[in-house]
């Protein structure tokens, strides 16, 4: 697309960090690449973080966006598993910051309101509206992926407001 942003959109995790990137031009947004970085439970965690460091990198340097869009922490009922997803999403929120990306933050509800107009909308509502909106044939697999595409379409959207492109 001529004149197009590229966005990374990310639904942090360490086990699995879902990952999507979309063109986006006026009111045009496609999809370029998604899928998911996955670590393994036997490895220690700091390797578990040196994957996605490596992995994530290397994919904006392929991919080269100039925003990402990530999920806020929201709550979580273990406090052990809310303190390592927000050490993965800092070493993803480093990277971003080392290669100059723009760096934007939303909650759950804010992606839901963005993607489907309902701030309780479910999954599957989510999954549906994303199909949707990039015009696929099918729904992205697994959540985590479609959940990252949801979150870069959110920023999309929310660009206009933001002052970041002319519409």
């Amino acid at each position: 697309m001529k004149n197009s942003t590229r966005i990374l959109g990310i639904d942090p995790g360490y086990e699995i960090v879902g990952y999507c990137f979309i063109d986006v031009s006026g009111s045009s947004t496609k999809l370029v690449e998604a899928g998911t970085v996955r670590t393994k439970k036997e490895e220690n965690f700091p390797k578990r973080l040196l994957k996605i460091y490596n992995e994530i990198s290397n994919l904006i340097e392929k991919y080269k966006p100039s925003e990402m869009a990530i999920e806020t922490l929201y709550f979580f009922k273990n406090a052990k598993t809310a303190i390592e997803v927000g050490e993965a999403r800092g070493i993803i929120l480093l990277i971003a910051a080392m290669k100059n990306l723009g760096i934007f933050e939303y909650t759950p509800y804010q992606v839901k309101i963005a993607v489907t107009g309902y701030g309780k909308a479910t999954k599957n509502q989510v999954q549906e509206m994303v199909k949707v909106l990039l015009g696929l044939k099918k729904k992205l697999k697994p959540d985590d992926v479609a959940d990252a595409a949801a979150i870069a379409i959110c920023h999309a959207n929310s660009r206009k407001s933001l002052s970041l492109e002319e519409w």
